[in-house]
């Protein structure tokens, strides 16, 4: 079954070379129960530990049925131990924090076989601990620990149990007692390889190597070899699980892992996953605010209309000296009507005129502007009244004194009550209310709802005393238009105006959706600017996760060598690392995304600030900082993964 030829492992030492084995060449046939004897140093262990494929030798021959394992890559001779080979350990290798039951199901989350899980149970009772299956190894005795490592060494059905002095931690009543389990295993046609120091230990066996120095010396055969057909648990392996399902299993078993991980050091996780927490916190926070504001300056946008073209008369620049607007050219309420008559793609078009004015009612005066409009300008800039009306054409022809007063004005001179019908004085001229505007709200520059709106012939004649307007608002029937209407206006303005061919443009054209766009960009890249300022916390939590994975394998090196002595591949203890990583990063995360929404709704309640928490922004922050779990907990993982399954069992 087992044939070594002329094997030899060598060890460094320092500056000292320790030749473990010299040439050792052993058969071992099918149900043989096999013990190996020697003083300490005789090499004994190291023939044990390449046996079972904890190491390799530095020259020779291992071949098992026939099949040379020399050229066997790290991660198939992990799937022939957790296949062929079951291990017993003289220091039990229980994992301290898990039960019996789960200690003894810990092969199967590295088997490609499909077993059945009461099968775990079924072998605890075979050990006799049945009704201790789930006490954790620090509640058994050295005797039931060891029970335990014999039951999870039975897990796969292996048809080779290696058993390194597994009576050297026990009394002579529980070692006889392990003794007697083991033989009765091997009377079942398991092959058992033993390795002892002690005689009485050894009578168990139906053939003893003695080995000195690396050698073997001399052989006693007691017994032929039990046949293996006579072997149960299991004549036939087990079909082998799916791929999918397989990897499925595993990756929630390495959840709970690493869940059961955190929570034993639930301090140290906390204080890893903080950076990561602050980092997110700061990333929603920011993005929330400013998405915010991009949000506010769009819906303030979005009551001046974004198709909106305002024509300014042109300024004239003198030598360094620039002159007023209105230098140049002057606009009439006749250009507005060539326009909206001539130029195309135009909608709507109102001419306006601005101007500061008193305004008093029963005895309260207050300082506003007041704007002369055309009826158009109604649907120009959205401000249909929430009670009354606009202006209107007749009022246009008669310049009548009506007037349409904004919410400011509302609670200022009136107290809040309703003004329809009530007459007040603008530069000592009586007008009418017949409407109240919508509210608008405020910006950083102005109050837009501190605003009277009259006709426009009235604010020109009546109020102004002039016949010329401060602009021209033309709306465009559609967004893609507004580069050629805007063409066409100044084309034709060029033409009501006689300016030279080679003069400056006599007039000034405002695209407020330009300016919708730049702003909108500026808040964007704020937003973004602030939100890398943060994502650096997420790199300083990403490093803090990094050194305590670097700490939990260096604390948990004999884990991985259990791990891997029980079939687990690179990649197995790559995954579960990883997804330890992971997970520290995933909660910060999560609680992160819930510091940062509570911190932008709190600057959103009591600074007034816009806050606007968006599903992207939460998708982001969710994804980096499982990124970040990702890339700094490489390292870790690998290192982990990277371990020699015999160094990482000496470790200690």
């Amino acid at each position: 079954m087992i044939s070594l030829t002329d094997v030899s492992k060598t060890y460094r030492m320092g500056d000292t070379l320790v030749r473990a084995l010299r040439g050792v060449s052993l058969k071992i046939e099918p149900g043989a129960f096999v013990a190996i004897m020697g003083p300490s140093g005789s090499g004994k262990s190291t023939l044990m530990h390449i046996l079972g494929l904890l190491d390799v030798p530095d020259s020779g021959s291992y071949k098992l049925e026939g099949r040379e394992l020399s050229a066997c890559s790290e991660d198939e001779l992990a799937r022939i131990r957790n296949e062929e080979y079951g291990f017993v350990f003289q220091q039990f290798n229980l994992l301290s924090r898990t039960s019996a039951i789960e200690n003894v199901a810990m092969p199967l989350l590295y088997s490609r076989a499909q077993h059945d899980p009461t099968q775990v149970r079924a072998l605890l009772e075979q050990v006799g601990l049945g009704d201790r299956a789930h006490h954790r190894p620090n509640e058994l005795s050295g005797g039931q620990q060891q029970r335990v490592a014999i039951a999870r060494a039975l897990t796969t059905n292996p048809r080779v149990i290696l058993a390194d002095e597994p009576t050297g931690n026990l009394d002579s009543a529980s070692a006889h007692e392990i003794m007697g389990v083991l033989k009765r295993l091997n009377e079942q046609g398991i092959t058992i390889l033993l390795v002892t120091h002690e005689h009485d230990i050894a009578e168990y066996a139906d053939r003893v190597i003695h080995m000195r120095d690396g050698v073997i010396q001399r052989e006693e055969r007691r017994a032929a070899p039990r046949a293996p057909a006579a072997r149960s648990p299991s004549a036939e392996r087990p079909a082998a699980r799916s791929a999918w399902r397989h990897n499925l299993r595993a990756f929630a078993t390495y959840f709970r892992l690493a869940g059961r991980a955190l929570w034993a050091h639930k301090m140290r996780a906390f204080l890893s996953m903080l950076g990561i927490l602050i980092g997110v916190g700061s990333v929603i926070a920011m993005l929330g605010i400013g998405a915010g504001a991009k949000e506010a300056v769009r819906r303030q946008f979005s009551h001046l209309g974004s198709n909106v073209l305002i024509l300014r008369p042109g300024a004239r620049q003198t030598g360094a000296v620039r002159m007023q607007a209105g230098a140049v050219s002057r606009l009439t309420p006749d250009d507005a009507r060539a326009i909206a008559d001539r130029a195309p793609g135009v909608r709507r078009v109102s001419a306006t005129v601005s101007t500061r004015a008193q305004a008093v009612f029963q005895g309260r005066n207050w300082n506003t502007e007041v704007t002369g409009v055309e009826p158009d300008h109604v649907d120009i800039r959205a401000m249909h009244p929430t009670v009354g009306r606009y202006i209107t054409e007749d009022d246009l022809r008669a310049r009548a004194r009506v007037a349409v007063v904004g919410r400011t004005i509302v609670r200022e001179l009136f107290e809040g009550r309703n003004p329809i019908g009530e007459q007040l004085r603008i530069n000592r001229v009586i007008f009418q209310v017949v409407g109240v505007l919508p509210e608008k709200g405020s910006s950083p520059w102005r109050d837009r709802d501190d605003v009277i709106i009259v006709p426009l012939t009235t604010a020109m004649f009546r109020l102004a005393g002039r016949e010329h307007v401060d602009a021209i608002e033309i709306e465009i029937a559609d967004a893609s238009l507004i580069p050629s209407a805007q063409e066409a206006v100044i084309a034709l303005m060029r033409q009501r105006l006689r300016a030279p061919p080679h003069a400056p443009d006599p007039v000034q054209v405002q695209n407020m959706a330009e300016m919708l766009s730049a702003l909108t960009e500026t808040s964007r890249t704020m937003s973004m600017l602030l939100a890398t300022i943060a994502a650096i916390s997420l790199v300083v939590g990403g490093i803090g996760i990094m050194n305590i994975m670097l700490v939990s394998v260096t604390e948990r090196v004999r884990e991985i060598g259990i791990r891997k002595a029980l079939g687990a591949r690179r990649r197995d203890i790559l995954g579960q690392f990883l997804v330890e990583a992971i997970a520290v990063s995933l909660t910060g995360g999560v609680l992160g995304i819930a510091l940062g929404a509570s911190a932008a709704f709190a600057l959103s309640t009591f600074a007034g600030w816009e806050v606007a928490i968006t599903a992207q922004a939460v998708g982001m922050a969710f994804g980096f900082s499982a990124l970040t779990g990702l890339i700094f907990g490489i390292w870790p993982a690998r290192k982990a993964a990277l371990l020699n399954p015999i160094d990482a069992l000496r470790y200690e």
